[in-house]
């Protein structure tokens, strides 16, 4: 008999091989009817997984995040074998589980249309409804391979496991078998509410060397009416999609003769960046921070003692022949920051009493992302991050690594964006350590300190395996755009192995030379994926501190024109100067529309009345009309609700 011990801290006894689907029956058939999947001693596992030892197992359902995946994964499965039937012909890549859905993509002779999702989303209803058992099997690469033998896709990930004595794992459903570790549910019957939402184009394995394969994105939930509010919150993510909306308010724009993924900042969405961007570099004074500015390229050299060169090389934009550069000069443009900052460290001889030493810069980077993975101001190729370098002793680590963190709460609570995010503690991928430089007991010592930091300061995060940089693990402060796509905000990072590869050293009390400690960190992370979250939170309408135009003043006739001006003049003289006036011929009605269509936080109506009395009447995008008031008494409400930066 095997104790299996359950959430909570119950005991079960259950013989040796009992499945996790049997344990789970015996729990209870409410809880077996909602399981997608279980986690075994903290490994995910199927429900048909037999028990073996004693261990820990808790149930998942779909409102477990591995739980969703098993069940999402299981319709990326049902895709494909739709796929298969109405397309005969096609090639299978790779089919997983995402945040919102599943995508699957297929080697076809012609993209997908609309009217093929409607085709392929009714055959998927038929083999749901078939209730197909779903069978786990593993064969060893020989004979892989011989039943993947048109399936080239298929042959390369198998082939990447020859020579490592592993088993291959499988799972079939009715006439269609794929490549698979799983899991999945128990039968395609266990899926209830599936949509298909688009197709389109991405390059195998996302690489533009590679063919153009067909991607199909859909969705699935336990619950119709799961699914039709998700499709609602869809309908309104698109109205704040700051791809829409931040173009519709003449934030950003794009050009074709520019590039993908190098955005023109318009003269609002300047204002935005430009205004973040002072808050940033004045707060991080207030806070010890000393600013540089660093050259945005250098000789391969630098990349070369850093390891970019040898880790990072493809993602940068290499100024000449990169195969040359032992050679002659090559230069690349730089995709980060520190390597620049450490020169500033080394300019003279450094003693303990110079530690921490906080280097801070607006840095303006650039990274050879995949056409693919391009979106608007989220991803792009040129950016602007708020960076920083801190060198410190082993003793001020900790504390130097805890004021980062506030630092970067207080952006986030300043932003509104703080109950939004999540943490993530990035680490090296122990499986494939030609990614990384040091050695696993550097790593272990590394991630060891970190965990310590971050439980210490009561940070609730989930592990991210093969997340970290390659010199060292990080904390990842996440976020989700309005479509659930989550991308890294903020990242925090320890690096104990690039000051010893730099060179970088202090003079300890007792008169030793030491190896400073490093933090990498960001305070707002990049400015345009910040404007672009921003943009998305509040749907375009920007706090009056951050707004690119605060106040627009409204005359009701040529009449009040010049008292608009004057009114204009006193604000701008009290330190509110992003006002405009009106002067449009148009009706007063047309001018509110206008004015609250633009997303502007403050309209001032100046009629007869109000210029003869020295009053404005105020209407707020908020909360509609204040009524009239004193023009002091409105410049007093403004200035501090700028001064509070209140959301």
């Amino acid at each position: 008999m095997l104790n299996i011990t359950l959430p909570g801290g119950d005991i079960r006894q259950v013989e040796a091989g009992t499945t996790v689907e049997a344990l789970c029956r015996d729990i209870s058939m409410g809880l077996f009817r909602a399981a997608t999947a279980a986690r075994v001693d903290g490994a995910v596992v199927d429900l048909r997984t037999p028990l073996t030892a004693d261990c820990a197992v808790e149930i998942l359902t779909f409102n477990d995040e591995d739980g969703r995946k098993a069940y999402r994964h299981t319709v990326s499965h049902i895709l494909a074998q739709a796929v298969m039937h109405l397309f005969p012909n096609a090639k299978f890549a790779i089919g997983p589980a995402i945040d919102n859905g599943y995508y699957y993509d297929f080697d076809v002779e012609r993209a997908f249309t609309p009217e093929d999702l409607a085709a392929i989303e009714a055959e998927m209803q038929a083999i749901i409804k078939q209730e197909l058992p779903i069978e786990r099997f593993e064969l060893d690469v020989a004979e892989a391979e011989k039943l993947m033998a048109d399936q080239p896709y298929k042959l390369e990930l198998i082939a990447e496991h020859a020579g490592k004595g592993e088993k291959i794992s499988f799972y079939r459903q009715g006439d269609f078998v794929d490549l698979c570790a799983g899991p999945h549910l128990l039968t395609t019957g266990g899926i209830k509410a599936v949509k298909l939402l688009s197709a389109t184009g991405a390059y195998w394995r996302g690489s533009e060397k590679n063919k153009m394969l067909q991607r199909i994105y859909g969705t699935a939930f336990p619950k119709r009416s799961e699914l039709d509010a998700w499709i609602e919150q869809q309908e309104e993510a698109k109205k704040r999609d700051h791809n829409k909306l931040g173009r519709e308010l003449e934030l950003f724009t794009t050009s074709d003769v520019i590039g993908q993924g190098l955005p023109i900042l318009l003269p609002k969405g300047a204002r935005v960046i430009q205004l973040l961007q002072r808050f940033v570099e004045d707060e991080e004074q207030k806070r010890g921070w000393l600013l540089t500015k660093t050259p945005l390229m250098a000789k391969s050299d630098l990349y070369k003692i850093s390891g970019h060169w040898d880790h990072y090389r493809d993602g940068m934009f290499v100024l000449g022949d990169a195969e040359k550069a032992d050679e002659e000069e090559v230069f690349a443009l730089r995709p980060m920051t520190c390597p620049f900052q450490y020169q500033a460290y080394l300019n003279r001889a450094r003693s303990y009493r110079d530690l921490p030493m906080r280097l801070a810069e607006t840095s303006t980077l650039f990274r050879n992302e995949a056409s693919g993975e391009m979106h608007g101001l989220i991803r792009v190729r040129q950016f602007t991050i708020s960076e920083g370098h801190l060198m410190c002793t082993d003793e001020q680590l900790k504390d130097e690594f805890r004021k980062c963190l506030e630092l970067c709460t207080f952006m986030l609570q300043t932003l509104g964006l703080y109950e939004d995010v999540s943490y993530r503690f990035s680490q090296w991928d122990p499986a494939n350590t030609e990614k990384y430089i040091g050695t696993p007991e550097q790593w272990d010592e590394a991630q060891g300190l970190m965990k310590e930091i971050l439980d210490d300061l009561g940070i609730q995060y989930k592990v991210g395996i093969g997340e970290a940089a390659f010199y060292g693990p990080k904390l990842d402060i996440q976020i989700k755009n309005v479509f659930g796509k989550e991308d890294t905000l903020i990242t925090i990072q320890i690096d104990q192995m690039l000051a010893k590869t730099f060179g970088m050293e202090y003079v300890a009390k007792d008169g030793s030379k030491k190896n400073p400690c490093i933090i990498h960190r960001t305070s707002i992370g990049c400015y345009e994926r910040t404007l672009a979250l921003l943009i998305e939170k509040y749907a375009g309408a920007f706090p009056l501190w951050l707004a690119p135009e605060q106040i627009r003043i409204l005359p009701i006739t040529d009449r009040t024109a010049d008292k608009a001006a004057e009114i204009q003049a006193a604000l701008k003289a009290a330190g509110i100067e992003r006002v405009e006036v009106d002067y449009d011929n148009e009706k007063i009605g047309y001018k509110i529309r206008r004015a609250q269509m633009e997303k502007i936080p403050y309209m001032l109506v100046v009629g007869d009345k109000e210029a003869e009395n020295g009053e404005v009447a105020v209407r707020s995008r908020k909360n509609g009309d204040l009524g009239t008031m004193p023009l002091a008494d409105f410049i007093a409400k403004a200035t501090e609700e700028i001064e509070n930066k209140t959301l």
